[in-house]
């Protein structure tokens, strides 16, 4: 093993199942950095319902006012931090948030998980957290946000794409045998 951290970072559009990807990451040993934890946790220090409208203003105006790698900035000390040797870093939404990781930690590798429309927009219905949409407006709205910020950008750039239309235990075996790949180009 390496003494460098390998730093995985996952991008996809809200509910394409980036936290599949995340689960097996962490079966695997993987700890793990959630991007939108740093704009949820901005609404709570300015005493903002963490729902979709806020936390879609907030992530706008951090990247205004900081920068656009200004997310994956105040992940890093996180990162640093972290317990195990392969960090899963989820919500990665721009190229510039990837040329940040990159700076800080070389063998950073992007994994991109796609999914339709409308199987997103089930799912995140299906959830129910406080920022997902509840209509297909809103779902369309945050859609067109992410893709504002970069996101397409970061999928299309991305060194493994995962496709997430088939039933769990398929797309489990796939992500499984990316992060293999991943882990063994770490390890030479």
């Amino acid at each position: 093993m390496t003494g460098e951290k390998l730093v995985l970072g996952s991008t996809g559009m809200p509910g394409s199942g980036k936290s599949l990807v995340v689960e097996v990451a962490k079966e695997r040993g993987y700890d793990v950095v959630v991007m939108g934890d740093i704009v949820r946790e901005e609404a709570e220090r300015r005493c903002l319902e963490p729902n979709a409208e806020n936390i879609g203003k907030i992530m706008l105006e951090l990247r205004q006012l900081e920068g656009k790698s200004v997310i994956a900035k105040r992940c890093i000390p996180r990162i640093r931090n972290a317990d195990q040797q392969k960090i899963i870093v989820d919500g990665v939404r721009s190229l510039d948030e990837v040329e940040e990781f990159k700076e800080h930690f070389p063998k950073f590798r992007l994994i991109a998980v796609h999914a339709s429309p409308e199987t997103r927009f089930q799912r995140l219905y299906n959830r129910k957290r406080s920022d997902d949409a509840d209509g297909w407006e809103v779902f369309h709205e945050r859609d067109m946000r992410e893709l504002s910020v970069g996101l397409g950008n970061a999928v299309a750039m991305a060194e493994y794409i995962v496709v997430n239309e088939e039933p769990a235990k398929v797309v489990t075996e796939r992500i499984k045998e990316v992060l293999g790949k991943v882990e063994e180009k770490w390890m030479k």
